[in-house]
């Protein structure tokens, strides 16, 4: 393999694995009501995110990178907005936190326990909610 070949991909062997998370699809408003419930006994994550937006791809990516729970540990849901824009619109009413992209957003005992945008998404210490 030359120069071009490692920095633009090279072999397959040298390719990480894609990781692949427990992710609901958030796709309805009806869910709002499941997501509170269930947050009583169980943490309750909600990723929004921007299908057209670089930034959004790029944190979500990260937090896929670094997510190590399984699905007994918490829920976690995901939004695309563009696809569910009354679903993100509801979100922000209904957990009282003001819309951004991309978002992440924890629930617990019903109510919004913290919430983080862009590059603090990868900050967050999700086992401190579990």
């Amino acid at each position: 393999m030359g120069l071009f070949g490692g920095i633009f991909g090279g072999s397959s062997e040298s390719k990480k694995e894609d990781k692949i998370l427990p992710w609901i699809p958030l796709q309805s408003i009806e869910q709002l009501n499941e997501i509170e419930e269930e947050s009583k006994t169980k943490t309750q994550v909600i990723f929004k995110h921007s299908t057209t937006c670089g930034i959004s791809r790029m944190v979500l990516n990260m937090f896929v990178d670094n997510y190590e729970f399984t699905e007994n540990q918490l829920d976690l849901y995901f939004l695309d907005l563009h696809a569910h824009r009354d679903v993100s619109n509801e979100v922000a009413i209904k957990f009282q936190v003001i819309h951004q992209s991309p978002q992440l957003l924890i629930v617990r005992n019903g109510v919004t326990v913290s919430h983080v945008s862009h590059g603090s998404i990868s900050e967050v210490n999700l086992e401190d909610y579990i």
